[in-house]
């Protein structure tokens, strides 16, 4: 049996190439994250970006199996 190892790292991203992502919040969520920016002078994106590479382990290992 062969497999094969991926491994994401927060570390490895880098670049400040950015993807375009459709997601569906609820209003008050947004509402929330649009006045955080706001008082931290910078963008929701940058809000929404912070939020998750908080909230997401530092490396995920992915084994793909055949």
């Amino acid at each position: 049996m062969t497999s094969t190892t991926t491994i994401c790292s927060i570390c490895s991203m880098t670049s400040n190439k950015k993807q375009r992502l459709t997601i569906f919040l609820d209003p008050k969520l947004i509402k929330l994250a649009k006045a955080q920016a706001v008082i931290l002078e910078t963008t929701l994106t940058s809000v929404i970006e912070t939020a998750l590479v908080k909230f997401l382990p530092e490396e995920i290992i992915i084994i793909k199996l055949p």
